[in-house]
């Protein structure tokens, strides 16, 4: 199956990310996103992702399930990384986590000006209790 243009340009702001190409991010996001309600812009935008780079430096954004009804689009993306101090509060300390994101867009002239998005904190959690 042959992606929509929605999905395929989701798929380059993914590579995007995954590729730390800060520099073209405004390709893919509008000057002034929104994240979880909160109007961050473009900059606060990129800090917050340049933050979670840093903190989680093997970060890679995987698409795990993808649904596209335009303007919107809406994401599952896995995840298979270490953190190197907290994440969410949790003390992961460099070891190894898998969890999920469920992640929601709005699309306006080709880029993206709303995401709303929540991690599976829990999976985390309990990952971290079964193993010391």
């Amino acid at each position: 199956m042959s992606d929509n243009p929605v999905a395929a340009l989701y798929r380059r702001y993914l590579n995007c990310l995954n590729r730390r190409d800060w520099g073209n991010l405004a390709t893919y996001v509008a000057d002034d996103v929104k994240h979880n309600g909160r109007p961050l812009g473009l900059s606060g935008y990129r800090a917050m992702l340049e933050k979670d780079c840093h903190d989680i430096p093997d970060l890679a954004f995987t698409v795990d399930m993808l649904v596209v009804e335009p303007p919107h689009l809406a994401c599952r993306l896995a995840f298979d990384c270490t953190p190197s101090g907290r994440f969410l509060g949790i003390p992961v300390n460099g070891r190894r986590i898998q969890f999920y994101e469920n992640a929601f867009y709005r699309f306006d002239k080709n880029r993206i000006v709303e995401v709303w998005s929540i991690v599976d904190k829990a999976v985390i959690e309990k990952q971290l209790a079964d193993r010391p």
